[in-house]
């Protein structure tokens, strides 16, 4: 790190996690910093948890801890392996080493016994009503509930009826749930005898077939914090209501003594997407994306093989900070963030997307030259390429007009423009098809323009990109986009419209009749690439798995979304 980066560091102000991190050392109210980062697998991570991801282990690095990555694995009805490969995947990829691998599974059996101790001291009964039942005797936060008319069973009786639990004697159907005997008039409704285990005959990917009940989040959470060691629990905004019960649990099973403490920061919700498993999951399994890595999926793993870096994902997560109130982060910010990385990385390349033929009249038939073009601008490490140039060549649609307006500095009739890398060129004829449309440039070249070499004496103002017709290659380019045509769906679709309904159905764009520079057919998977004056691109992952090459945009060189909704 360079005297300046330290220096910026330095003074970088505390947010309020890292204030309360510093009092709790100098206090000695903690002794070190531990943290977690605890996904359940049920579905792949997305930009949401790479906030979490980035916080609980920048934290640790910080303040010389360690942080542990625990799958919250107790609900075996929608948890997967391949959920926890993903996950584990994501992390690694941006460039985080976790201390300990664990899982919620792992502590099953002192779970069970801290549900035991708490049956013992009438802290916990068996209750035997129906969800229905419990969920109106709950009743509202301004009013008092109901207590069960099990909850004064003895401990024993209670005792009893959760072994047998269990032993499997008990179907789901027979309602048999474990609760905490807390407050039913507590105007928190999560400390209203809250269930604590619940009947579930459904093998788990892990323990297999060895349990059928399955404590509760609430439950699990906090005591696998505590018996991790964990000093400082961070959760999203929505868990602030939680507290008080991961406080009780834990006090209830320990006593008095330091327990972890649980902090609670603003999720990421980011604009023209939705951030809820659940939704992701309908996209993915109605086939309205091509998987959870789909390169439109706010998913990591989506973001990854769209060509966005890790680094760049991890600057935007500084970039936004920790906040204690929720709002929506505009997606301006990551595609900045994005852009700014790969200006720096990515090799360029000429790719003419909307090709038109040009024919050098006045260039020898046959010849061919190589000419040299620079890889990264200003990066004299990341070397030159040769080019190949002959009489016909590429150039965009978009480059030509033939009647062009004022300020127009690329090619029009008997203008002249300068290709990129090679010469200058100048527009002699147009010739076009049956139906109108332009067909081929006739144009001529000044042989002493070449660039780097340009004694002509020409002044021009424009200069423009191009590929070499004969050794052109020709490969499919995905132009992705936002995936939803709203700043929130779920928002607009409200509590009984589809937020599916909000689709961007102009996410992806295919195109096939792209002309390539001949050097992109060795592209690898990995590589980032700009296509001069189109955007930034990668090599999609997915089909080069399956033997073909396909190129992903990444994000545009500008923000063409924002200029698009002004003129609407």
């Amino acid at each position: 790190m360079s005297k300046e980066e330290t220096s910026i560091e330095e003074f970088k102000p505390l947010n309020f996690i890292e204030e309360m991190i510093e009092e709790d050392l100098e206090k000695g109210v903690k002794s070190e910093v531990v943290t977690r980062f605890p996904p359940e697998p049920n579905g792949y991570l997305h930009i949401g948890h790479a906030k979490s991801i980035c916080l609980n282990f920048g934290l640790s690095e910080k303040y010389n801890g360690r942080t542990n990555i625990r799958f919250d694995d107790t609900n075996p009805t929608k948890e997967d392996i391949e959920y926890v490969e993903a996950i584990k995947a994501d992390v690694s990829w941006l460039g985080f080493e976790w201390a300990n691998e664990f899982y919620a599974s792992d502590y099953f059996e002192t779970l069970y016994g801290f549900a035991v101790k708490l049956i013992k001291e009438g802290k916990a009964y068996v209750d035997q009503q129906s969800p229905e039942q419990i969920s109106e005797h709950r009743g509202v936060p301004t009013s008092p509930g109901i207590e069960s008319e099990y909850r004064n069973r003895s401990e024993e009786e209670s005792l009893s009826l959760f072994e047998r639990m269990r032993a499997g004697e008990f179907k789901e159907s027979d309602n048999y749930t474990l609760r905490a005997k807390i407050d039913m008039t507590s105007p928190n409704m999560h400390m209203r005898d809250p269930i604590m285990y619940r009947v579930r005959h459904v093998e788990h990917f892990r323990t297999k077939k060895e349990w059928c009940i399955y404590p509760m989040y609430d439950f699990a959470h906090g005591l696998s914090d505590a018996i991790e060691n964990i000093s400082h629990s961070l959760c999203t905004l929505e868990f602030e209501v939680h507290r008080p019960l991961y406080d009780w649990f834990n006090t209830a099973v320990y006593g008095d003594v330091v327990l972890p403490q649980q902090t609670e920061f603003a999720r990421l919700n980011l604009a023209y997407t939705v951030m809820s498993k659940r939704k992701l999951l309908q996209l993915v399994e109605e086939n309205l994306v091509d998987g959870w890595n789909d390169p439109r999926m706010p998913t990591i793993s989506g973001l990854r093989r769209r060509g966005y870096t890790a680094a760049s994902i991890r600057e935007f997560c500084d970039r936004i900070g920790v906040a204690k109130r929720n709002g929506i982060i505009d997606i301006q910010l990551l595609e900045f963030s994005v852009r700014e990385d790969l200006n720096k990385i990515a090799a360029r390349r000429m790719v003419v997307m909307d090709p038109i033929k040009v024919v050098i009249t006045n260039y020898p038939e046959g010849k061919e030259e190589q000419l040299l073009a620079v890889n990264i601008p200003g990066d004299e490490s990341a070397g030159k390429r040769e080019i190949p140039f002959s009489r016909e060549l590429y150039i965009d649609r978009d480059d030509f007009m033939e009647e062009p307006p004022k300020k127009y500095f690329r090619l029009a009739p008997e203008k002249v423009v300068r290709l990129k890398y090679a010469y200058i060129i100048q527009c002699d004829e147009v010739i076009k098809n049956d139906d109108g449309s332009i067909q081929e440039l006739r144009c001529t070249y000044f042989p002493d323009s070449k660039s780097g070499q340009d004694t002509s004496g020409i002044k021009v103002k424009g200069t423009i990109h191009w590929v070499e017709a004969n050794k052109a290659i020709n490969k499919e380019i995905r132009l992705y986009d936002r995936l939803f045509s709203v700043e929130d769906p779920s928002l607009e679709a409200g509590k009984e419209g589809d937020f599916k309904s909000f689709i961007n159905q102009d996410s992806l764009e295919i195109n096939n009749s792209a002309k390539l520079e001949p050097s992109l057919g060795n592209a690898e998977v990995g590589t980032h690439i700009q296509f001069e004056r189109k955007g930034y691109f990668c090599v999609d992952s997915k089909a080069a798995a399956e033997g073909e090459l396909i190129f992903n945009r990444t994000v545009a060189l500008r923000d063409s979304w924002a200029k698009m909704q002004n003129k609407g």
